[in-house]
């Protein structure tokens, strides 16, 4: 369930004349929006069914503590970057207040982020964003730490994250002990025939194949019909109702 874009709806808030375009957003509505959005999610679809959700560093670090413990009931399968990287002393705070299970990661991009969270079992996920840590060794070094402290795998795969990225996810995930639970999206049909091999998912389940490497190619006369474009992505310009510009 998606309740518009990140932080909630895009519309058009009150706010001050001459304020520039972007994906304005209110915090504390936000907020309001969510608990009752999840809890309504709660109520219909029942416990069997896992909810999680992803604050996306929208919010405070006081305000993304209340949220956790707000959702506590609700019994998530994990609550997703409730706090920026900036932030990380926090975690200490929120797990000292609620059992809801908290992943982090996608931001980070060395190990001195992680490792305190690990160490002091501050998350219960980690999701970092593979080629932003430096490939898959980097990354099977941090789930091998994560696996010490009881921390499972939950690594970043929007689709935003390249086929070649899902393929290296999921190599992952059949390898760790810890894994926990793997991110994807359903690619076009154009990208499964540019890219033969990308991974597939199959009533619930991601499957790998017996191809040589990651498993995956590309068809690069295809893909030449496609070429890349470039566009002002704008989630990526988010704004407080005042008109302040705050991190996509």
């Amino acid at each position: 369930m998606h309740m518009g874009g990140y932080g909630g709806k895009h519309r058009q808030l009150h706010r001050p004349e001459g304020a520039l375009d972007g994906a304005y957003y209110d915090p504390r509505a936000y907020v309001r929006n969510m608990l009752a959005m999840l809890s309504a999610a709660r109520a219909e679809l029942g416990d069997e069914i896992e909810l999680l959700h992803d604050i996306h560093e929208r919010l405070h670090p006081i305000d993304a503590m209340a949220f956790a413990k707000a959702v506590e009931p609700l019994n998530l399968f994990f609550l997703e970057d409730a706090l920026a990287p900036e932030d990380l002393d926090w975690f200490e705070r929120i797990r000292q207040q609620t059992t809801t299970r908290l992943a982090m990661g996608e931001l980070f991009v060395h190990p001195t982020e992680w490792r305190m969270l690990v160490e002091r079992r501050l998350i219960d996920f980690i999701r970092m964003h593979i080629s932003a840590i430096g490939g898959i060794t980097p990354a099977r070094n941090a789930a091998i730490l994560a696996g010490a402290f009881g921390i499972r795998t939950a690594w970043h795969g929007p689709p935003d994250v390249s086929p070649v990225g899902h393929a290296a996810n999921l190599h992952l995930d059949v390898w760790a002990p810890n894994f926990g639970i793997q991110e994807w999206c359903r690619f076009p049909e154009l990208v499964y025939e540019i890219f033969p091999g990308t991974p597939e998912v199959r009533n619930g389940f991601m499957y790998p194949n017996d191809k040589p490497g990651l498993g995956i190619d590309i068809d690069e006369k295809l893909a030449a019909k496609y070429p890349c474009t470039d566009e002002i992505i704008l989630w990526t310009q988010t704004r407080l109702p005042d008109g302040t510009a705050v991190r996509p």
